[in-house]
Order: C-alpha cells, then structure tokens, then sequence
C-alpha cells in the first residue's frame, strides 16, 4: 500500500517498520513531527526528554539493553548533545542507534544554518541522507542495519524541504528484530582513558570497513546520460539537480560519509567535467578536492540558504536570463507577530516601559525583539539569556539594577536551570523573568515536564517552578500575571532592587491553548487622540485608521493589554460604557 506521508511522518513510520523500541526527543522544527507521529505507533516507546543530550542520553541507554533506538532533534540540537554523541563513536552501539538531525537551511526557524554533515566527520561516523519521504522511512532501516553490522551510531540528516514536503511512501509490515542480550564489558562502555585509546583504533578500523562496504552495496547510484557533465550530489538537492538538469550524469549519494573513493574515482573518470551540487558548506566538495579530482562547487553555487531549480540553471547558465522574465512580483513580507491575547507581549511590553537591558532566549518571546515592541536586545541559544544577564551586569556594573533575563517555561528547564544556579552559586545581582505560558508553544505546543503530561497526553508529575528555583537557592521568589501591567512593573522593581539572584515568574497560559479571555475591545473614536500608545503593544488585532485606531473584533481575543497602556482610557469592552 503507497500513501503520502511526509519526510518526518515517513522517519516515524520507518522506525516503526524497523523494530525501533525506543523513542527520544526534544521538539524543534523541522523535527518536531517525528516524535509526534511516533507516538501513534503504540510498539515504540516515544517520550519527550528535556534536552537534546538526555533524549541521546536515554537513547543510548536503550540500546546498550539491547534494543533499536532512535532520537531526533534540529539541526542546534546537535549541540546540546554533542558530548554524548562524540563518545558514542567511541562506545558503539548494542542494539541498533540512529540519530536524525533535521537541518534548516535558509533558517526557516532557527538562529543559525550550521551543516551538521561536520558532526559525522567529526565523530567518525556513518551519515545517510534521504532525498524524499519514500528514502526517509527506508534510511531509518538501513541505518540501523549500518549501526548493528558495524557497531556504530549512525547520523541521519534531513533538512527543511525534505522534512516537511509531502511524497508517495509504500508500507510495509513491521519486522522482528533479536533483542542483543547485555553483556557486562567495561573496555566497550566505560570511557576511562585507557579504554578510549583502544576504542579510538576501533573507530579508524571501522571508517575503511564502512568504505568498502558501501562500493559493494552499491547504495550510492550513478545515472550515466549526456558524458560531457557529471553531478555529484544528495539529499534534496539531488531533486534540484534532476529538474534543473534531466540529461546531466548524476552520482546520487545516500551516504554521503564516509565517502566510497573508488565510486567518485570510476564517476569523475566517465565525465567530461565534474560538478558538486549541495546545500550550505563544500562537506563534499573538500572531501573529493583531497582525493586529488579537479571538480566545480562553491564557485557557482551559493553556501548559503537553500538551494532551488532556477538557482542552478542560473548558476550554470547565468546568461540564461529568459529563465527568470516576466515572473509574478513576490508577495510582500511579513514578518512573524506575538498572537493576539499572547502573554509574553504584555511582559516583554512590561520590561520595556522599565527601560531595561533584555538579554532574551528562544522562544515565541523572541519576536519581542522585533518592532514594535523593540524590548529584547539579544538571542543567542537556548538557556543562553541567564548566562548573558549576569556576564553582562559583571562586564560593566552600571548595568546591575537594569538588566533583566527573559526565559520560557520550556526552555527554562532545557538548558536555563545551570545559569540560574551559577547566579546563585556567585551571588550575583540579576533578576530573571520566567515566562511560564504552560507549553512549548513555539514548536507546536508539546509538552514538557512542567505541564503535567507526557508526549502520550498521559497525567504525570508537573515541576513547580517556584519551588525548583527556591531549591537552586534563589530567595527572592514572585508570581505574577503579566496582563496585570501594574503588578508585573512592581514584581519587576521589587526584583531588581533585591539584592541577589530574583525570579519572576510571569504566569498566564498560551492564548492558543485557552483561545479566549473574554469579550472584545473596540475603540471610542471620541476620546481617541491618535496617540498610538496601543499600536506599540505590537497586536496584530490593531490597526490605524485615519488618525484614529481600530480593533479588529474578530481577532481580538479579549486580553485587555491595550486599555491598560490607553492614556485616555479610550479603550473598553463591546457593551461596556464609557465613564
């Protein structure tokens, strides 16, 4: 049976296909989907971690007992778990490991578009890429097929477009797998430094076996047509390359490391000239160039964003300008908003009319930073902002007093509960805003250990951030609701001026989850004096009309956040009167 499945459906399904019995991950887009479709299969046991290092952690773990094992995550998620990962080379594998990286180019929804094929090399490990759903379910097979046979974690890296694009995938029933049986051997599992000198011998062994095996399974395919060009490529651009060029002789990777020398050596010998087409870094163009071949990349095709078909045709045919005449002007951006009634708008809008410095994280409370609410002036990684808040205040002590770290409940207990901590452990004045909306909203609304339930939607015990933060030893403790203004400004001043680490914990659900607060606000257009104090609050349910404002009474979701900023109490309720 053939159905259209997604890349991240289609990885679910191939795991479950494949006898996979653990599950592991922490949401991210473009990954998030995989362990949310996971979760239907009832045979794998599919949970939300609250890292990425404890998902590779747990993962580890499962297949040390014995059993297959997969756990994904975005692309900046391999960072979290990159001290696992890199001495897992050296450990191998008891039952079979894949990890599934689901890259971003073009940053779609992410802070960087690092290439973690580097994360292979680096670790020495095999890396599989699909380049459809049909080959994202069938790679999760393979690799754990490649991770058994030569006792190896495998890398599986997807990106954006593979993700998330739809493609006929054929099913199959779900196979049986032996449960490898544990057996106590410490030189393989416990990576003292005597131990790791003989493992790392294990891991160069295992690169040349890994070569040859790939030139005998012949899972890489040449398609020999016009000899003058020859294309090397993977992974969607593979698709690209295809459309763009229907005739050219193509080398199709899907496993693009290690790389089988004797493949590209017999490929670059049967074309005229040779060509690397791939997203991001030259990963496989410096590979083939120290092979000694002479070969065309990075020099017309762009390392940065992603690619498409008039990208290339424009690449190889830049005199080609018919290609791109007389196609429709492109609709004008928009950039992302805070929904309508979002919390976090009325705290970031609160920080600012205090005039702070606002160290931020990620989150849907990013987008504070962007105007009009302008109250957030960085975003480097997840957990970062604590970290950022107290180096900023010790790099210069006029700032201590007016610096402030904005976190989410979600990404709090991610990587923010160590920042926190080193506050405490340093005693150092910083007061950091929990925004605490419930939810991992930003990736789709998963849950994570503070909302009581589990991926399954099954009870379970919910962390009480009041609490954790008092245990870390933070004294100065307050819950708030931020559509209050006038509590939230005092919670925030009493904070600061506390000598200390403080927190506040800024407390109101997603609006997405409650979906309403009340009824809606309009505009008395007789005491409105075209101040535009409520445009600033940033709410896509505003808008200026004339001289005047309007509320758009079927976005409006009641929050009440506009006519707590009117000056001229212009703002009211549908049916409520005017004083």
């Amino acid at each position: 049976m053939k159905v259209l499945l997604s890349g991240n459906e289609a990885l679910a399904r191939g795991a479950y296909e494949a006898n996979v019995k653990v599950a592991t991950a922490y949401p991210g887009t473009p990954s998030t989907e995989i362990l949310e479709t996971m979760v239907k299969y009832e045979e794998i046991k599919s949970q939300w971690a609250p890292n990425e290092k404890v998902a590779l952690e747990v993962a580890i773990g499962a297949s040390m007992a014995g059993v297959r094992a997969l756990v994904a995550m975005k692309h900046v998620g391999l960072n979290v778990a990159a001290d696992p990962w890199m001495t897992l080379s050296y450990t191998g594998v008891g039952g079979g490991l894949v990890l599934v990286s689901a890259d971003d180019p073009g940053m779609h929804s992410s802070q960087n578009e690092q290439d973690n094929r580097y994360y292979a090399k680096m670790a020495k490990v095999p890396i599989l890429e699909p380049s459809d759903s049909q080959e994202a379910k069938d790679f999760v097979g393979l690799a754990l097929q490649i991770s058994e046979e030569f006792e190896t974690p495998v890398l599986l890296r997807t990106t954006t477009r593979i993700s998330h694009s739809k493609s006929l995938v054929e099913l199959k029933d779900r196979q049986w797998t032996p449960l490898k049986k544990y057996e106590k051997d410490i030189e393989k599992w416990v990576m003292i430094p005597a131990h790791g000198r003989l493992r790392h011998l294990v891991v160069e062994a295992r690169q040349k076996d890994l070569s040859e095996w790939i030139w005998k399974s012949r899972i890489n395919h040449w398609e020999i047509k016009d000899r003058s060009i020859g294309i090397i490529t993977s992974g969607v651009s593979y698709q690209y390359v295809k459309e763009a060029f229907p005739e050219a002789s193509i080398l199709k990777l899907s496993i693009i490391y290690p790389l089988c020398e004797k493949q590209i050596r017999l490929f670059a010998g049967e074309v005229e000239r040779l060509y690397v087409v791939e997203e991001l870094d030259p990963f496989l163009e410096e590979q083939i160039r120290a092979l000694g071949i002479e070969v065309t990349g990075k020099e017309i095709i762009p390392e940065t964003g992603e690619l498409s078909t008039e990208i290339l045709r424009k690449a190889f045919s830049p005199k080609e300008e018919s290609l791109f005449k007389n196609r429709p002007k492109p609709l004008a951006k928009r950039p992302p908003v805070l929904c309508a009634g979002c919390p976090h708008r009325a705290s970031i809008y609160g920080l600012k009319r205090l005039g702070l410095k606002v160290t931020g994280d990620i989150g849907c409370y990013t987008l504070g930073a962007l105007p009009p609410l302008s109250g957030m002036d960085s975003t480097v990684c997840m957990g970062a902002s604590i970290g950022m808040a107290e180096g900023f205040t010790l790099g210069n002590e006029e700032y201590e007093g007016n610096t402030v770290a904005v976190i989410g409940d979600s990404t709090f207990l991610h990587t923010g509960i160590q920042g926190l901590l080193d506050a405490v452990y340093n005693n150092v004045n910083i007061t950091v805003v929990i925004l605490d909306n419930r939810t991992t909203a930003m990736t789709g609304h998963q849950e994570h250990p503070g909302t009581g339930k589990t991926l399954r939607g099954e009870k379970t015990k919910a962390v009480n951030l009041s609490r954790l933060v008092e245990a870390l030893g933070v004294e100065k403790v307050t819950v708030v609701d931020p559509m209050d203004q006038e509590k939230f400004k005092k919670a925030v001043e009493d904070s600061l001026a506390y000598e200390g680490p403080a927190v506040v914990i800024s407390r109101r659900p997603c609006i997405l989850k409650v979906k309403k607060y009340s009824e809606p606000y309009q505009v008395d257009s007789t005491k409105c004096d075209g101040c535009h104090s409520c445009i600033q609050v940033g709410c896509p349910a505003i808008s200026v009309t004339g001289c005047h404002v309007a509320i758009n009474q079927t976005t409006c979701v009641g929050c009440g956040l506009c006519a707590q900023v009117c000056p001229q109490q212009a703002i009211k309720k549908v049916g409520e009167t005017s004083a």
